[in-house]
């Protein structure tokens, strides 16, 4: 009489067999972080909600459409970019965008002024920083990224030069500066997502919708750029004129938020690489809403986590900086550019 030996090694066959965990669907996980992005936004219009509530709660309604305008314009523009440099570690802050961002604050207040700079008016400086900005990323992004591949050694490059004779001029010129014309340069130093004017924000969602419009326009082809340049052009796409037209959306959501609300130069970093080790697919219809919902999470959330429960005065912003440098530390270290 033959016997029939398990399988299974002694140790697991005395347990069962071992049962795997079926990872969440890109689906559930957006249904998770909708629920939790809403939570955050919840907690934040309610938690320690008192005094005169039509004063109160129009600001904190304000604040969070200027974030959740913010989280949607980076997490979107960081994708995209990410998608057309085939690339997870680029993200347009890096290539010296928030350099220049801090260098127009600094030309306006050194010749023009503390005091002219308030006579500007915010629409009009929202303008000027807007078109200079966008005017900039449009160039240095299309020479580098439409014609043939460019080294990703030269791109950080780069950026890195861009980024240093930025920030020089703007050193050279900060130290030229009254102390009382400094305190007020200083203010935009760091992002700030307090006090933004609700005709700005209307404008700004008003140009961000415009060129969601652009790149919903692209969508069919954004999973095949992601395949890289050499496929998507073997597989019939127009790679110039299609990379072109994300450019000029990445250039637009990128200069609304930093003419918004200030550099942010790690936040895109965070999010889109959070959401692409979540989805765990390079499918835009999966990683873009990720990326828009962690955004959310991370500084709605975050601001109430910093307010109410930590009860700390340090501007969001700083704290994102921080973890978001060290990120992409660890990413260099792992070897992540490719």
């Amino acid at each position: 009489m033959s016997t029939r030996t398990s399988a299974l090694p002694p140790a697991l066959a005395a347990h069962g067999p071992r049962r795997t965990r079926t990872p969440l669907s890109p689906g559930a996980w957006i249904g998770i972080l909708a629920a939790l992005a809403a939570a955050a936004v919840g907690l934040y219009l309610t938690v320690d909600l008192s005094g005169d509530l039509g004063y109160v709660l129009p600001r904190r309604v304000n604040r969070v459409l200027t974030m959740v305008l913010v989280a949607y314009a980076v997490g979107v523009s960081t994708v995209l970019f990410q998608t057309i440099t085939s690339n997870r570690i680029l993200t347009p802050s890096i290539m010296g965008f928030d350099a220049l961002y801090l260098l127009i604050q600094t030309l306006l207040v050194f010749f023009v002024g503390s005091v002219g700079v308030v006579a500007l008016g915010d629409g009009a400086k929202f303008a000027l920083e807007l078109a200079l900005m966008v005017a900039f990323s449009w160039l240095i992004y299309r020479w580098l990224f439409t014609g043939s591949g460019k080294s990703l050694h030269l791109v950080l490059l780069v950026g890195i030069v861009f980024g240093t004779v930025f920030r020089g001029i703007s050193s050279l010129l900060q130290r030229l500066l009254e102390p009382s014309e400094f305190v007020v340069l200083q203010d935009a130093m760091f992002a700030s997502f307090g006090n933004v004017d609700t005709g700005l924000l209307r404008l700004s969602a008003l140009l961000v919708g415009l060129v969601s419009l652009v790149a919903l326009a692209f969508r069919r082809h954004l999973d095949v750029l992601a395949l890289g340049r050499d496929t998507a052009i073997s597989l019939g796409v127009d790679h110039t004129r299609v990379v072109t037209a994300v450019l000029v959306v990445c250039s637009v959501l990128v200069g609304v938020c930093t003419a918004l609300v200030g550099p942010i130069t790690f936040f895109g970093l965070i999010v889109a690489n959070l959401a692409y080790a979540l989805c765990r697919t390079f499918r835009h219809r999966h990683v873009l809403p990720m990326a828009v919902l962690l955004g959310i999470i991370a500084l709605v959330g975050g601001q109430v986590l910093l307010e109410q429960v930590l009860a700390f005065d340090t501007a969001l912003s700083i704290v994102i900086e921080f973890a978001g440098g060290l990120l992409f530390l660890v990413m260099l270290l792992r070897g992540s550019i490719k």
